[in-house]
């Protein structure tokens, strides 16, 4: 019974990246209100590992989830999907 996992990705906007080799990723979903139907824009921050120091504030990545590297982080950068206007 082996069976092939896949890593959970996550697509979002670079928030933060003041941090050595860090960045902090914001990643938005969309639920449905369970009384009034709407939907609503939620948001997740996730702490994710940049080895190179690449990412700059407003870039849109995509972000796989590993073991943990600290405390917070478990998530690691996988591309530089989108780079923001400057």
């Amino acid at each position: 019974m082996s069976e092939n996992k896949q890593a959970r990705t996550a697509k979002g906007v670079v928030v933060s990246n003041g941090m050595d080799k860090s960045i902090v990723v914001r990643v938005d979903r969309y639920v449905k209100h369970p009384k009034y139907k709407k939907f609503v824009r939620k948001s997740t921050k996730i702490m994710a590992h940049d080895e190179n120091n690449e990412c700059n504030v407003g870039d849109t990545v995509t972000v796989v989830e590993s073991r943990p590297i600290s405390k917070h982080k478990s998530w690691k950068l996988v591309r530089i999907d989108e780079r923001a206007a400057r």
